[in-house]
């Protein structure tokens, strides 16, 4: 089994400022790292570190090297990276005193991917993997539909959210990530109640409130208690939360279970500084006392 990830890959430069910027409104900044960061490769760092077979599929230019290589030290298995012309996305974080973040995002190389290169790396899947993708790339109906023919289960993280883009994959997917202010954007483009989503499993993150878990099939949901802690910063929680549960899925864990663990390693994460090169491992998550 292993978890297919097309997902964007970016060179994170990480600003700590007194508070987040207001218009017009000109910061020194206290601190700058750069570190790994994308949606897409924080989900493969942190399904990796859960213990997971990971594939990621993506690009970077040639300016990025150095972030498959990095990549590759955590565990990703890295050979349907592609190094085209396109400069490597980055990101820039501003992140204030409070752990709260705002992010400006240059896609680059992550919008740049062809269909014969999502094609071929997806060309060793089969019914027991998970395709995972986030809208940080381009080609994503197209992957999605490739991942459905070849009988995978296909998982959605709807962010950035946009609604075009999530409602033109909604047909093709059996998982659906979010956060509370997505679903209710999602609930307002479709007209639909989250209940009422066209995908069988719906996980809503809420924060400091927990979590929510929807099975449209059985019309039960079940709600999650956050656990307490106090973030240092959020930025890549709910990336990590997402990798592991598509790794405790991927190890046949119930959905229960496999939410749990999530939780446990998105608390763990908030109390860490940075993106991927910090996203805590199995072993930490498990014997973490909160």
């Amino acid at each position: 089994m292993a978890i297919f990830n097309l997902g964007s890959i970016n060179a994170d430069m990480t600003y700590r400022l007194p508070h987040l910027l207001a218009p017009g409104e000109t910061l020194a900044t206290s601190r700058l790292t750069r570190g790994l960061g994308g949606k897409g490769a924080n989900m493969s760092v942190a399904a990796a570190r859960a213990g997971a077979r990971v594939v990621h599929l993506g690009a970077v230019g040639p300016d990025g090297r150095w972030a498959i290589e990095r990549l590759t030290e955590y565990g990703v298995d890295t050979r349907q990276i592609a190094v085209i012309e396109e400069a490597t996305g980055h990101a820039i974080i501003m992140l204030d005193a409070e752990a709260e973040n705002s992010i400006l995002i240059h896609p680059g190389a992550n919008r740049a991917l062809s269909v014969e290169r999502i094609e071929a790396g997806l060309e060793e899947a089969g019914p027991e993997d998970i395709f995972v993708f986030q809208n940080e790339t381009n080609l994503q109906r197209e992957a999605a539909e490739i991942a459905s023919r070849r009988g995978l289960r296909v998982a959605y993280a709807a962010a950035p959210f946009d609604a075009e883009a999530v409602t033109a994959v909604l047909p093709l997917l059996d998982l659906l990530v979010l956060n509370e202010v997505e679903a209710a954007q999602l609930e307002e483009a479709t007209g639909q109640g989250i209940e009422s989503i066209p995908v069988r499993d719906v996980v809503v993150t809420l924060g400091a409130k927990g979590c929510r878990w929807i099975n449209t099939d059985s019309g039960e949901s079940r709600n999650f208690a956050a656990l307490p802690v106090t973030p240092v910063d959020t930025t890549g929680a709910g990336d990590t939360f997402t990798g592991y549960l598509l790794a405790g899925l991927d190890r046949a864990l119930p959905m229960a279970t496999a939410i749990e663990l999530a939780q446990r390693a998105a608390a763990l994460m908030v109390m860490r500084e940075g993106t991927a090169d910090v996203i805590p491992d199995l072993k930490d998550v498990t014997e973490h006392r909160f």
